[in-house]
């Protein structure tokens, strides 16, 4: 799960460049059978029929970013924001029983924990714990901000129903084809979870353009938890990455600082 995973944690990845391959293909094949645009895939080996590793040739995809186009065309972005959220209503309206990455399940897997919101929580602890040894206004709080967490957990009432989402969707993860039309990339994150953890990401990425995006209908509670932990996460993360030779040290600082001062406002709101 791209937001909940631990890419800002120093050292190699946890899954190999073949596993994050195969979860990009599972994620391609899901989306396009849904008649989500994603660039199409002219050629894969998966399977390692030919090649001793996995292979995938992908369409190179004409157009730059949404993020771009709504600084420089936005009646254009208008219109490409409108049918993402068409896009994002058919992948929500998916549900699966079981929550977890979308290549995981369709190999018999599962994802640890018993609930979404449980293991948001226990992340959530361990970031909270990790900025609160880094900035002192997080570490005055800490004991608060945990009261908080867990009482938000305790709230959502059970799910047996999880929708599809992509994870970690902002402007810069679509790319608009030479007709207009949205594209998404960066989809190997593609998994079934709580439709409240896409709608805070969303929120936070999309900015004043949210509103396009936003749905009746969600949980309060959960949009909360997800909301804390997220901004906890940005607060931890940028710091893990100060901790190696990540060369944007300045941006880094001020994202942790700026979420540090998000996550204190939200005891209070």
């Amino acid at each position: 799960m791209p937001a909940l995973s631990r890419r800002t944690r120093n050292g190699p990845p946890t899954s190999s460049a073949d596993h994050h391959e195969r979860s990009r293909l599972a994620a391609q094949r899901r989306l396009d059978g849904l008649g989500v645009r994603v660039p199409g895939v002219l050629f894969a080996d998966d399977g390692r029929r030919r090649y001793p590793v996995d292979v995938a040739v992908v369409e190179d995809v004409a157009g730059g970013t949404l993020e771009a186009l709504m600084q420089t065309d936005p009646a254009r972005a208008s219109h490409a924001l409108s049918e993402l959220a068409a896009m994002l209503d058919v992948m929500h309206q998916q549900h699966s029983q079981h929550y977890g990455r979308v290549g995981v399940l369709e190999r018999g897997g599962k994802a640890s924990g018993d609930a979404c919101e449980q293991l948001v929580l226990e992340r959530a602890i361990e970031d909270l714990a990790e900025a609160a040894g880094r900035d002192p206004c997080i570490g005055s709080a800490a004991a608060s901000l945990q009261v908080r967490l867990q009482e938000l957990a305790t709230r959502g009432a059970p799910r047996t129903q999880h929708g599809l989402i992509h994870g970690e969707l902002g402007p810069d993860h679509v790319l608009v084809d030479a007709s207009g039309h949205p594209v998404l990339i960066d989809i190997e994150g593609l998994m079934f979870f709580d439709v409240e953890w896409e709608h805070v990401f969303l929120q936070l990425r999309f900015g004043d353009q949210y509103s396009a995006l936003s749905r009746p209908g969600l949980d309060p509670a959960r949009l909360d938890l997800y909301l804390l932990a997220m901004r906890l996460s940005l607060v931890a993360g940028p710091f893990r990455l100060l901790d190696g030779d990540f060369p944007h040290r300045t941006v880094m600082q001020k994202i942790a600082e700026h979420n540090a001062k998000e996550a204190l406002a939200l005891l209070v709101s």
